[in-house]
């Protein structure tokens, strides 16, 4: 069955943000009374409980980072006795402590919700075979998808990440209609169906769920284009609780946030003040139905805008815009500031380049040395030099405008970079950088 929430999706921004305070509220006691992070940040700053009582007093509440959560590694942070914690996901740990993260059985039902509001919104329903090609285990991305498609009654294919070439037996013989994975890897699965020889136009498949990693317009309309569905964004983190804080509606124009549950603000992500209403910045989430780990101010490190007003689809909650990049990917080279998806705007845009790159950053001596290197279509490395010195030049010119530092280019051979199965790993940073 759908899962659509009017009297939640569609509610009236004065009702909304009196929910909000309502839930605010109870959140702050919670994180106060249960939290010793929380009373020992409230002890500090002279502040009760009681002192909030209206939203313009968000900003009064302290911040919360990632790295709050590493050091209270693994339990502490969790506000309910751990007998009331059902579910335990976490991060890699690749840079430290992983970031731990406990759901009570309410949060469960809360996160099955949510990602079925979100499935149902790009149109899934009881119709469906739905194939998660997120990897499981830990990772929070597969679960909440999982459950909020049995919560719609819709069909689970669970085949988790890898083994594209079964991926696309899968697509074929068991009647996928909806794919659920990284945008780069239904692009890698696109490329194992034009190998296979098989025609997306002869499958089931009617739309791309994608999540876990920026991406950009040219990405999306490269997927739709090469796997003729249409290709949606959706936005969560698990800290906050998974897929599910926030997603597209078949309008494409901006994720509409689950405000009855999240309270989104957007910050300077220098000063930490909050911008104007439209203006980009910071994305900063704090939880209000979360039993097992309330969190007060998030600093997601994602930045975007955030739009009022309602959408066509008749959803009055706040929508923001996809996350191109976030203020912790930012490359230094030479004192200028360099994003990742900037560099695939422009490849994506110069014909006879394939979406597959890698940017390799290096320093000789005192100076900073950034390379690209680039997949090129097949048949241009069976075409004249000229054609590819030409290629390479162009390449080299339209970066070094739009990025205003220069930029060495490589042409490479079709499939010689590597292929992600989950998030793509599109910086290679060989400086030594204290």
């Amino acid at each position: 069955m759908a899962i659509f929430k009017p009297e939640y999706e569609t509610m009236k921004r004065e009702d909304l943000r009196q929910l909000q305070l309502e839930r605010l509220q109870a959140t702050v006691n919670r994180c106060c009374r249960n939290v010793k992070f929380y009373k020992k940040k409230f002890d500090d700053l002279g502040l009760l409980p009681e002192d909030i009582s209206s939203l313009d007093d968000l900003r009064k509440l302290p911040f919360t980072v990632k790295d709050d959560l590493r050091e209270a590694y693994p339990y502490e942070m969790f506000a309910v006795p751990l007998r009331e914690i059902v579910r335990i996901h976490s991060s890699s740990g690749t840079t430290g402590h992983p970031t731990v993260v406990g759901y009570t059985a309410r949060d469960l039902r809360t996160w099955s919700e949510l990602c079925a509001r979100m499935m149902t919104a790009v149109g899934v329903s009881r119709e469906d075979f739905i194939q998660i090609a997120f990897g499981y285990g830990l990772f929070t991305g597969a679960f909440g998808l999982h459950q909020g498609a049995e919560l719609i009654g819709a069909s689970v294919i669970p085949t988790s990440v890898g083994n594209t070439r079964r991926q696309v037996l899968i697509i074929k013989d068991y009647k996928t209609s909806a794919l659920v994975c990284t945008p780069s890897y239904a692009l890698t699965i696109a490329e194992a169906m034009e190998e296979q020889g098989v025609d997306p136009k002869s499958t089931n498949l009617k739309v791309g769920l994608f999540g876990s990693e920026p991406w950009s317009e040219a990405m999306r309309a490269q997927i739709e284009e090469r796997m003729f569905i249409k290709a949606t964004d959706n936005y969560g983190l698990s800290e906050i609780m998974g897929p599910g804080v926030a997603g597209e509606c078949l309008e494409r124009c901006g994720h509409h946030i689950a405000e009855d549950h999240f309270l989104p603000e957007i910050i300077d992500p220098d000063t930490g003040e909050p911008m104007p209403e439209g203006r980009e910045g910071e994305l900063v989430l704090t939880t209000l139905t979360k039993e097992g780990l309330p969190l007060l101010r998030y600093r997601t490190r994602d930045l975007t805008r955030l739009h009022y007003e309602p959408c066509a689809c008749g959803r009055t909650l706040v929508r923001m815009e996809r996350v191109r990049r976030r203020s912790d990917d930012m490359l230094i080279i030479r004192g200028v500031n360099v994003y990742p998806q900037q560099i695939e705007h422009v490849l994506l845009g110069i014909e006879g380049t394939q979406p597959h790159y890698l940017i390799v950053v290096d320093r000789q001596g005192a100076m900073d040395q950034l390379e690209v290197q680039v997949e090129v279509h097949e048949n241009l490395f069976m075409d004249e030099m000229r054609q590819m010195h030409e290629l390479k030049n162009r390449i080299q010119a339209e970066l070094t405008s739009t990025l205003g530092v220069s930029v060495k280019v490589k042409l490479v051979e079709p499939k010689s970079l590597e292929r992600s199965e989950g998030k793509v790993k599109r910086v290679v940073d060989k400086r030594k950088l204290d």
